[in-house]
């Protein structure tokens, strides 16, 4: 806005790394274990939760006459889910230990798996659309198989390898060995990524599913979060702030106003009408579809990897990053609403299912 700090060399790289803390930091609080006591309705409602946005947000973004692809990705943006918020707010009303808030956690969860691997086609089919045109077939197919190593490879480190490798550095002779451990598995996993065409970021939420399988998860999430948070993670949500133009959002207010109406409406809807699919109340129905609103930073990190490479425009990226703004700060009022008159409705989870 004051066009007092320019982004450098130096801030590029910190704002790289700290996306992929953030993202290794999300892969560890992912809770699996969650998601598996309530698979059926967390991965309904996810699924839901991520149609609709794609469906509905990539629809609209082709009526205001952004390309097909765009569209898509933009579509893709919307499917995200960050329940940061959301906890608090649950937390707040003593409501996490429910049906809705157990449900609400693993469906963020599912959420996050599925949109890193939306993630992951975009950036594919935007690489292979850049060799057929220069005519390169084989690349194509050679990239493609490389992507499907990649994910086989993901299970075998989430299955065994971080496992072995996090118990090994429990032995080794010196300081934060674990920690350093961790670090090797998350630079990694999000190198190789790099090196087969998908983002950095992909990798690194993987290798925090990883290490979250191991003994030491606990133990990562104390000491990641002072590591990320001290430099690297604020550094990244500066170098968002750096990238926005306000040239292009005098004449935007109404695509800003509608993607944000939409932005709610989808999550809430297609949240809502999962978590009904599946037994719930009308009611609870509702507090789930208004606790997967928010989506803060998993938007955050799917724009700004949207415009590093390629898939979207400045233009455009000013104005997505304001619209998850605007729908992560109507998102808490929308779900203390719901819960407000419903403290005395909403059971703990052994009571429940």
């Amino acid at each position: 806005m004051f066009n007092w700090v320019q982004p450098n060399q130096l801030l590029n790289v910190f704002s790289d790394i700290g996306v992929i803390m953030l993202m290794f930091i999300g892969g560890l609080e992912s809770n699996l274990t969650l998601l598996r006591r309530f698979f059926k309705p967390a991965i309904v409602v996810a699924l839901c939760g991520v149609i609709m946005p794609v469906i509905f947000m990539g629809g609209a973004a082709m009526a205001f006459h952004f390309s097909a692809f765009e569209a898509a990705y933009i579509g893709v943006i919307f499917s995200a889910t960050s329940v940061s918020i959301s906890v608090a707010v649950l937390r707040e009303y003593h409501a996490l230990d429910t049906s809705e808030g157990a449900t609400i956690l693993g469906a963020a969860v599912a959420d996050d798996i599925v949109g890193v691997i939306l993630l992951s086609v975009m950036i594919s089919l935007m690489g292979t659309q850049g060799l057929k045109t220069s005519g390169q077939h084989t690349d194509i197919v050679l990239i493609l198989l490389e992507q499907v190593a990649f994910f086989g490879g993901t299970y075998l480190v989430v299955r065994w390898v971080a496992p072995y490798l996090m118990s090994i550095s429990e032995k080794l002779l010196m300081n934060s060995s674990v920690t350093i451990m961790s670090m090797v598995i998350c630079l990694g996993m999000a190198w190789i990524a790099d090196a087969v065409g998908l983002s950095g970021a992909v990798g690194a939420f993987f290798a925090g599913i990883a290490v979250a399988h191991s003994p030491y998860r606990e133990l990562m999430e104390a000491h990641m979060e002072p590591i990320g948070y001290a430099a690297f993670i604020p550094l990244f949500f500066v170098g968002i702030g750096l990238s926005m133009s306000f040239r292009y959002l005098g004449q935007s207010l109404g695509l800003i106003v509608i993607m944000t109406i939409l932005a709610c409406l989808t999550k809430l809807l297609g949240c809502g009408l999962g978590a009904r699919l599946t037994g719930f109340s009308l009611h609870s129905s509702y507090v789930i579809g208004s606790g997967m609103i928010s989506r803060g930073e998993m938007g955050m990190i799917t724009v700004q990897i949207g415009l590093q490479s390629g898939l979207l425009s400045n233009a455009t990226y000013s104005k997505m990053v304001l619209v998850i703004i605007l729908a992560t700060m109507i998102a808490p009022f929308m779900l203390k609403r719901a819960l407000k008159p419903s403290k005395k409705e909403l059971a703990p989870v052994s009571d429940q299912r």
